[in-house]
């Protein structure tokens, strides 16, 4: 059986390779079916199976590239590199994710008093609503995410609130 596993796992790391090239380009150019988000998370985890049984394979190979200095360093610009996208890039940076997620949280930032005619409800029917989901409002004024920290609850539970009035 392990022979069986091991025999299939470069195959499976080239397969699905491949496959997270081409999605992964896709997406870099936002071109393609909506599927491809998809398909480029879940069979990238995919990926991690073959991968180990490669790595498990050519232990003692691998183990000799790190005692020269191409692996050192091409783990040490990869890291670098991965780094960079970690960075703060100014206030958008600090919340991350699909841009729906940035919009969600840019509009939770805001107060009560914006939020409310853009849902379609007035700043008292907002406060009501809010309330009702167990949320303190102390002024209208107030951002949304700070009248959700101040009641102990989550921007999630906000989302909600928003949504379907706490129900």
């Amino acid at each position: 059986m392990t022979k069986m596993l091991s025999g299939y796992a470069t195959p499976f790391i080239t397969g699905l390779f491949i496959v997270s090239l081409i999605s992964g380009i896709a997406l870099f150019f936002h071109v393609g079916p909506g599927g491809f988000h998809g398909m480029h998370e879940w069979l990238s985890m995919v990926l991690i199976l073959p991968f180990g049984l490669h790595l498990w394979r050519n232990w003692r190979p691998m183990i000799s590239y790190f005692r020269h200095m191409p692996m050192v360093v091409a783990l040490a610009v990869s890291a670098l590199a991965a780094g960079v996208f970690l960075l703060p890039a100014g206030e958008s940076a600090a919340v991350g994710g699909p841009p729906q997620f940035q919009l969600a949280h840019l509009v939770l930032t805001r107060p009560l008093s914006d939020v409310a005619p853009a849902i379609g409800l007035t700043t008292e029917a907002l406060t009501a609503r809010l309330a009702a989901a167990g949320l303190t409002v102390n002024d209208a004024g107030q951002p949304l995410t700070e009248i959700a920290a101040t009641s102990a609850k989550t921007e999630a539970d906000l989302d909600v609130a928003l949504i379907t009035g706490g129900e």
